[in-house]
């Protein structure tokens, strides 16, 4: 630490205590009160069913009332920290002259002389930097704290907010932490050691420095001793008191639990790509780790645990056996978008050095033959027949427009339509198909961005037909689901709803989807796409009921992917290996899934349509079995058709007429409740309108007042995002009447505030009860339209308050005794 002179070192304490005695003196006084932070609570992550997967925290803490920490304890604290703390008023003069004595002796800048308010304001309210400026604000604070909150709730929060080490924020972490009970059954001896270790928690670990640990720990007994605290006898037998720590624990989010790498997905969806906790990333961690959320995501455990299983069923002996590569899988709701089952790789608390790459995401691996029935879309689109002839010989040279050579092969059929090419996986058919100027790499790629391959770039060559191009699990199980659903994209739903510490809710997953193939061309690939299973490449994927589905394996064997799907659920799955090995030269290279890397040539039939169809064959097992193919969609008109899938096009009953309701112009939410109550299926298509607000219909199709079949589908244009009223009362629930009255009449809002006390059950948003001037009750209630601009809001009324509560305290403060 750099040395100060001693003059100089002396004049900056003077300067800093005259500085403080203004403080104490003026401006302070007039400072508005000060709302107390809630402390830190963590975060809950639920499955979809309710059941809660993990905890997110960045602190070990957990927040106790006073009553719950012995006297002793609280006294420990005192004595050594801030022992006027009952007397002086949130600066203490004489510690801030004794700190600057001492820092001028010993010639450095580094003793303090806060009291705990002033520490808990350094903790809870400011950053740590050491200024003079700061130490100003830090007093002034303080100041304003002691003069609106009773002592004992200064010294609560304190207590619950202090650092102790080893990970533990607060007392009560801290006794769990180092002698495995709850704060309240600490004795004399334990409480003089952790109070011993508020000053320097590293320097005085009691697992690491035993030695000075102790030393401190019998600092704080003579220092109570010394204040009358306690007595020569208490002190004595504290000192002869062996203290027994606990072994150490590895924190909850240390703990193996079941979707670590779907939580993970949820941790960077709401970190990065979303601003429902904030508008800075700073915020959004704040929000994620300390605010005690209740994220209710879209995974199902029961999904999660088959899904890990049939991996381990197919590739026993993952991370032991150098012969097992490793896999990934993701299954999605095509109707939902929300993703049911992640496996992102193997143990996620092992020990390999990827163990937590999600392998299900990130940058992607080459898809092989399984991004051929995207091309199969794009050509089907633009209008190419499924009867069209192609050339598919065992291997072919082809001359590209820029001039260089395309060699491909495998899949020599002679000649085959495109049904027949997906079925067998000809690679060289698919290269006429791609070049036909009807369908094109292009066209194919935009295809693919459309049916959901959106986390990695794209190159529009024609290679791109073979699966050059990169794509994450993820993104493949969502293009098979818009297959499954008909041809409407529906983007992956990690999150569904996020709710507040008080249970009311923060966020609710708004439904979005886009439709981008036609019903009629969606039927058409879910009516070639079993014949891959019945009798094509995939027939390890077979699991006894209607299913569609596409093997890939890339050049050299160095991926093998099976994507498939049944009405409703669509499954992909990756094997490969992850990490690349280096060859003889030294080289680092992708490994070929063939001998003597692995026990088999793997290809996207055998390893990953034998995880899909277990997976699969489990997960579908209590659903009804359902025909691929909307009856109602246009059957295709191909002799390439498997003959045993005519039968899923079944003739049905024409329904009757319903007209076509006007939602022109109205909130999306109530346009798609009217459409259902007409008696027609609702679907949400996106389409920003310049001058036009979030949430607004700006079209419909069919137009209003059309007779339409009931139960077809209508679909509705509108603004993207959800559509806010503008005369929508803000929540100030919580807020001292003087900040919501401002807040309110900011926006245009006429106020009226109504003393009335507050019911018992009535709690705040940290689950305590309000206190005297907070609001806790608004009306009309937040996010509800204020019609005449007017808001009527209930505040708490003083009343006598226990010693606990947030109530400026009226009495004299006292020292409570040792044995109170």
């Amino acid at each position: 630490m750099a040395r100060i002179p001693r003059p100089l070192a002396a004049l900056v304490g003077l300067g800093l205590l005259a500085s403080l005695t203004v403080a104490c003196s003026g401006t302070a006084r007039d400072a508005p009160p000060l709302l107390l932070p809630v402390n830190s609570a963590p975060t809950t992550v639920y499955d979809a069913k309710g059941r809660p997967i993990t905890v997110l925290r960045d602190e070990n803490r957990t927040s106790i009332p006073l009553e719950q920490i012995p006297n002793i304890t609280r006294t420990a604290v005192v004595a050594i920290e801030d022992s006027r703390f009952w007397s002086h008023r949130g600066v203490d003069p004489r510690a801030v002259a004794r700190a600057a004595s001492s820092n001028a002796e010993e010639g450095e800048a580094g003793q303090g002389g806060s009291t705990i308010t002033q520490q808990y304001v350094k903790t809870a309210l400011l950053s740590p930097e050491k200024t003079l400026q700061r130490k100003l604000e830090e007093a002034s604070m303080a100041l304003s704290i002691e003069r609106n909150y009773s002592k004992e709730l200064i010294l609560e929060l304190y207590l619950n907010t202090i650092y102790f080490g080893d990970g533990a924020y607060g007392i009560d972490a801290a006794a769990r932490s180092y002698f495995g009970i709850p704060a309240s059954e600490l004795d004399l001896a334990q409480s003089a050691l952790l109070a011993g270790l508020i000053q320097a928690p590293s320097r005085y670990d009691p697992r690491r420095h035993p030695e000075a640990a102790f030393k401190r720990r019998n600092v704080v007994l003579a220092r109570m001793l010394e204040l009358g605290d306690i007595t020569q006898t208490q002190h004595d037998a504290a000192l002869m008191t062996p203290v027994t720590l606990a072994p150490p624990q590895p924190l909850p989010e240390q703990v193996p639990y079941p979707a670590a790498h779907f939580v993970d997905a949820v941790k960077e969806y709401l970190l990065k790509d979303s601003k429902v906790l904030g508008d800075t990333q700073g915020e959004r961690y704040n929000n994620l780790y300390r605010g005690g959320l209740q994220i209710h995501t879209t995974i199902d455990l029961d999904l999660q645990a088959q899904a890990e299983q049939s991996v381990a069923q197919v590739l026993p002996r993952q991370g032991v056996d150098p012969k097992m590569p490793d896999a990934a899988l993701v299954s999605i709701d095509p109707a939902t978008g929300e993703v049911k089952a992640m496996v992102g790789g193997r143990d996620y608390f092992g020990t390999s050095d990827y163990r937590q790459t999600n392998l299900a995401r990130g940058a992607g691996r080459q898809t092989g033959s399984a991004f051929k029935p995207i091309v199969l879309a794009a050509a089907l689109d633009n209008g190419v027949s499924p009867e069209k002839l192609f050339d598919a010989p065992s291997a072919q040279v082809h001359k590209l427009s820029d001039g260089t050579t395309w060699r491909v092969k495998g899949g020599g059929i002679g000649r085959g339509t495109m049904a027949q090419c997906t079925v067998v996986s000809s690679n060289t058919c698919y290269a006429n198909i791609v070049l036909d100027p009807e369908v094109g790499a292009q066209r194919s790629v935009d295809m693919a961005k459309a049916l959901g391959v959106v986390d990695t770039k794209l190159s529009a060559v024609p290679s791109a037909v073979l699966g050059t191009n990169n794509a994450t699990v993820q993104d493949m199980a969502s293009v098979y689901a818009t297959f499954a659903n008909q041809g409407v994209y529906v983007p992956p739903v990690l999150v569904n709803r996020i709710d507040r510490p008080d249970g009311t809710m923060l966020y609710q997953h708004d439904h979005t989807q886009k439709k981008v193939l036609e019903p009629e061309v969606a039927a058409q690939i879910s009516t070639i796409l079993p014949g891959v299973i019945e009798g094509g490449t995939g027939t390890r994927a077979n699991i006894g009921r209607p299913a569609a589905g596409k093997t890939g394996s890339s050049q050299n064997n160095v991926d093998g992917w099976f994507c498939g799907y049944v009405p409703q659920l669509a499954t992909a799955v990756w094997v490969g290996f992850a990490q690349p090995r280096a060859g003889k030269d030294g080289k680092l290279r992708p490994v070929p899934m063939t001998s003597p890397n692995t026990r088999i040539t793997v290809f996207g039939g055998t390893y990953p349509a034998q995880i899909w169809a277990s997976f699969m064959s489990k997960a579908v097992r209590d659903l009804p079995v359902e025909p691929l193919v909307d009856p109602l969609a246009a059957a295709p008109t191909t002799t390439t058709v498997p003959p045993s899938n005519e039968a899923l096009l079944s003739p049905v009953t024409v329904p009757r007429d319903a007209k076509v309701p006007d939602v022109g112009g109205k909130d999306t939410r109530k346009a798609i409740a009217a459409v259902r109550s007409a008696g027609f299926v609702a679907v949400r298509v996106d389409a920003t309108v310049a001058g036009v607000g979030p949430g607004i219909v700006t079209g419909q199709s069919p137009a209003p007042g059309a007779a339409a079949a009931a139960g077809s589908t209508v679909f509705i244009e509108s603004t993207p995002g959800t559509f806010v009223p503008p005369d929508a009362v803000p929540d100030v629930i919580g807020f001292g009447t003087g900040q919501a009255r401002q807040q309110l009449e900011s926006l245009g809002f006429t106020v009226t505030l109504e003393p009335l006390a507050a019911p018992e059950a009535a709690r705040r948003k940290d689950g305590q009860p309000f206190e005297a001037g907070q609001v806790w009750r608004s009306t009309p209630a937040a996010g509800i339209a204020a019609v005449d601009g007017k808001v009527v809001l209930a505040y708490q009324v003083a009343s006598a308050a226990p010693p606990t509560s947030a109530a400026p305290s009226t009495s004299a403060p006292r020292r409570p005794a040792a044995n109170d």
